[in-house]
């Protein structure tokens, strides 16, 4: 019952955005990043509410979703964008990965939170605020404001698992992590990041 519940989420926050997209006339990139936030952040959660073989076979899943969706263009909201980017697949490639790597349900959680919440908010707030601030790297624009705004949420998240943990290298992963979070946040270009960094989270955090 509960996998059918986290399935009726799932594909009702894919068709808020398919409205948003189609009806209201959003721009594709507004409605891709609320599903990166809203999706990624209720996955974020998914341990205390499925098993681990139940997260696995969403996320293969999902993965295929994603595929499909992404040549049959289903989700317009996700993939009417210009710029090249394989971020979507990413994304979804990301979950079982990052499970894969730790059965924490706090690490995945602040893992995934990393990929959907910190680099969501980076990227809104650099499309607001970054105009006038952005930089390239490897060809891709990014600005000032986004990769502060990913530093400040990394710096919060990797805070609340130093709070929730007994870790004793915990006071040198709360100074470091986030620098080489944003880091990796900056160099992962065309999506890559959606996969980088909250890998290298799970597994520091995990070590």
């Amino acid at each position: 019952m509960q996998i059918i519940i986290v399935i009726l989420i799932v594909l009702i926050l894919l068709l808020v955005a398919e409205y948003l997209w189609k009806v209201k006339h959003y721009h594709s990139e507004l409605t891709r990043k609320f599903i990166h936030i809203t999706v990624g952040s209720f996955v974020a959660f998914w341990p205390y509410l499925l098993s681990w073989d139940q997260i696995y076979f969403l996320s293969i899943a999902f993965i295929l979703v994603v595929i499909i969706s992404r040549f049959a263009s289903i989700f317009g909201s996700i993939h009417s964008i210009s710029r090249r980017t394989i971020g979507d697949f990413l994304f979804a490639l990301a979950i079982p990965l990052v499970a894969l790597i730790t059965h924490s349900g706090l690490i995945f959680t602040i893992a995934i939170l990393h990929l959907s919440l910190a680099d969501g908010v980076a990227a809104v707030v650099g499309t607001r605020y970054g105009k006038k601030n952005r930089y390239k790297v490897f060809g891709q624009y990014k600005s000032i404001v986004g990769t502060v705004a990913f530093w400040l949420c990394s710096l919060i998240l990797i805070t609340v698992f130093m709070l929730a943990s007994h870790n004793s290298w915990i006071w040198l992963k709360l100074l470091l992590l986030p620098v080489l979070a944003t880091a990796m946040e900056n160099i992962g270009v065309y999506g890559t990041d959606n996969i980088i960094v909250p890998m290298l989270i799970a597994a520091i955090l995990r070590a």
